[in-house]
């Protein structure tokens, strides 16, 4: 009996063999350069399918004899279908063409759910993985400045970095990092140094008030850096590089994929020595600055994805980031930040999902005194966030989002009265209809209410877009309601700046709101793309700082209302020879009430360019990327240095342009080499103001990367 049993076994189990076809091949690129991560499908069985490894190999086992239709996808790339017979073994590889524009690239910053680029009503600009490599950046600033115009990173007081985004300041620009906010300011501006391009998957940008959705500080826009995420295996990459002033970049991540984990860990450290900017000049008089501090950072993190289930994930991330400044010879700046979160994605049906986040960020600042190596802490700004989404999906195609986030702001500063602390709880909910009622046709409407406790403060956020497609050609319009609630520090300051005069917070400070309005048309033929987008903003209250003749210093005031109104226009063209450009223009009026000190140093005109050239041949590969940004002159007033504070002076700030050209060589699996000449005309400011550029001329820097999973795996 168990001999005839084992013998039934082994024939069933034969005849499941037989039933079972093997389909192998391999996804490249058009000129075969292996796709890792691209998804195969059968187009009769929606469930079945896998995932190229490394080297673009993917295996399916068919379930029986009969014709199917193989379905190949890659972002980025056409997809492609090719028909096969199952027969036992057999092979089938594609051939995927890159897209011309990213137009079907899934975004999620504008809406806060997954989303088709080509399909979001409110204008979002992508830059990519690719594009970051291109640039070869090390943070955040050297990247938006190549790639975006109207976006300029200068310096304030005592060398701290600031932002100015379409006329507005780093104050009205919310960065996320995988929607999440930062900790921290100095002068109005998070830390930049956090925000480095390692393991950036790419980065969205959305200009103009997206308060309704993310509340206080994205009145004037917000930039989201996304985490690629591993879909090999396992990966080592490996990083250096070297240029001008003993700039020096090292860096890694390992990640794996396996089973229900998903893992990336990244670490990298940066160090430039001190920049003398004295060094050959001509005059005498350098300029507002005659040397750039030297610094250092160390920045690792951390993300974990958990699936426990097909409907449910978890991602937990956590990190650490120190930067170490030479402000002096006997003090070091330095800055530190521990974060960690927690996220829970739960599809409750196929229309229907929730998650769950919890965010804790803390940043701090140190004297470090070399003489007697004692490091005082004299800031320190600790965040917990905790947020519901709840998505529900009707008719397959309209969008209910409903959320809510609760935040417990702490801050400790040297600007506070005897180093004083104060905290403040902030509370929102918000809610988002997006309606399809025809492929052509998008509407999409929302509101926020947010309430603050320290300021008693309360405001609701209204957004309204919509889209219209014609014939190659998107229109779109939109309205939003922006504002910015007033933070601890300008509620409570208390400062003596520099010595020289006294800064004083305003508790009864309100909250500055604007309303922009947006209209744009984007046509797209064959490999080229147009856009061009309109703006006008209606800023009231905007917070800054006054001179007060009664208690002899400056304290922070609402301010008359200001328009900002301008235009962008975006040009790009991809070819099949690996040939592409892009070209950008923006337009920026800001205008000021008569009789109020024009202080932002908006720049009306500015421009970015790149040509590149991408080829892969067998053996090796080849980019070569040419990148400019124009900068034009403008007019501002600015304190003198009396010690009143009282008075302005009216400055201009030369315009100016400056090239890169960065070439990229895949020299043979997962190696590559990076060659970059920035300032490629030797451009040098007659005098070095806040806003120039801190460039000494033309400068060389070479860099070295290694994916270790490639390098080792034979073709």
């Amino acid at each position: 009996m168990k001999q005839a049993a084992f013998i039934l076994f082994g024939l069933l189990f034969a005849l499941q063999t037989q039933a079972q076809y093997r389909i192998t091949g391999i996804v490249a690129d058009a000129a075969g350069k292996p796709l890792a991560g691209a998804a195969v499908t059968v187009k009769e069985m929606p469930a079945l399918g896998a995932v190229a490894d490394a080297e673009g190999r993917y295996e399916i086992q068919l379930p029986g004899k009969g014709a199917y239709t193989l379905c190949a996808s890659f972002v980025g790339y056409e997809p492609a279908e090719e028909k096969i017979v199952a027969v036992q073994p057999a092979r089938m590889n594609f051939r995927l063409d890159e897209r011309s524009t990213m137009m079907d690239q899934v975004v999620v910053t504008a809406t806060r759910t997954p989303k088709l680029l080509k399909d979001v009503p409110i204008v979002t600009r992508v830059i990519t993985e690719a594009d970051i490599r291109r640039v070869d950046a090390t943070h955040i600033g050297e990247l938006l400045q190549s790639e975006l115009p109207g976006i300029e990173f200068s310096y304030s007081m005592n060398q701290q970095v600031s932002l100015n985004m379409s006329g507005f300041g780093g104050n009205s620009i919310l960065f996320l990092v995988d929607g999440e906010r930062l900790a921290g300011e100095t002068l109005d501006n998070v830390d930049y140094s956090r925000l480095n391009m390692d393991n950036v998957g790419r980065i969205e940008i959305v200009k103009g008030a997206v308060s309704s959705l993310y509340g206080s500080n994205a009145i004037g826009g917000v930039v989201n850096l996304i985490s690629r995420e591993s879909q090999e295996p396992w990966s080592i990459h490996l990083n250096g590089r070297y240029g001008a002033h003993n700039e020096q970049r090292y860096g890694g991540s390992a990640s794996f994929d396996q089973g229900r984990f998903n893992s990336t860990t990244s670490v990298q450290y940066t160090s430039i020595d001190a920049i003398d900017l004295s060094r050959g000049a001509d005059n005498a008089e350098v300029g507002d600055y005659s040397t750039i501090y030297g610094n250092s950072t160390l920045n690792i993190k951390e993300r974990l994805v958990f699936t426990a289930a097909d409907n449910l994930k978890f991602t937990a991330r956590a990190g650490y980031f120190f930067r170490e400044r030479d402000a002096s010879e006997s003090i070091k700046d330095r800055y530190r930040s521990f974060s960690g979160g927690l996220k829970g994605n739960y599809a409750i049906t196929a229309a229907d999902d929730l998650e769950l986040s919890y965010v804790f960020d803390q940043y701090d600042k140190s004297d470090y005194l070399t003489p007697t190596s004692r490091d005082v802490r004299d800031y320190s700004n600790v965040q917990h966030t905790v947020r519901t989404l709840y998505n529900h999906t009707f008719a397959d195609r309209h969008i209910l989002t409903v959320g809510g986030d609760y935040m417990r702001d702490y801050l400790m500063s040297y600007q506070f009265a005897d180093n004083g602390n104060h905290t403040q709880h902030t509370a929102d909910a918000f809610a988002q209809f997006d309606w399809n009622p025809h492929r052509r046709f998008n509407l999409i409407a929302g509101v926020r209410f947010d309430y603050f406790s320290e300021a008693g403060l309360s405001h609701l956020s209204p957004k309204l877009g919509v889209m219209y497609k014609v014939e190659g050609c998107s229109l779109r319009a939109s309205y939003a309601g922006g504002f910015r609630a007033p933070t601890l520090k300008e509620m409570y300051m208390d400062f003596y700046m520099g010595n020289i005069f006294m800064i004083y917070g305003n508790p009864e400070l309100k909250a500055e709101t604007s309303h922009n309005f947006s209209l744009s048309a984007e046509y797209m033929k064959g490999r080229h793309s147009l856009t061009a987008t309109g703006f006008y903003n209606l800023v009231d209250n905007r917070i800054t700082t006054a001179w007060n003749q009664q208690l002899a210093g400056q304290v922070y005031t609402n301010m008359s209302p200001l328009q900002v109104a301008g235009a962008e226009v975006n040009a790009t063209g991809r070819y099949l020879n690996g040939f592409s450009w892009r070209l950008s223009y923006a337009y920026t009026r800001e205008m000021i009430e008569r009789g109020q000190p024009l202080l932002s140093s908006t720049r009306p005109h500015t421009a970015t360019a790149r040509l590149a050239y991408d080829r892969e041949w067998k053996n090796y590969g080849l980019s070569i990327a040419l990148t400019g940004r124009y900068l034009s002159a403008v007019t501002c007033d600015v304190y003198t240095e009396l010690t009143s504070y009282e008075e302005t002076v009216r400055q201009t700030y030369p315009g100016y342009t400056i090239w890169k050209l960065s070439l990229v060589q895949h020299l043979r699996q997962g190696l590559e080499l990076t060659l970059a000449v920035d300032n490629l005309f030797n451009y040098r400011p007659g005098y070095y103001y806040s806003n120039s550029p801190t460039t000494t001329g033309t400068t060389c820097s070479v860099g070295l990367s290694l994916n270790l999973e490639r390098f080792f795996t034979k073709k």
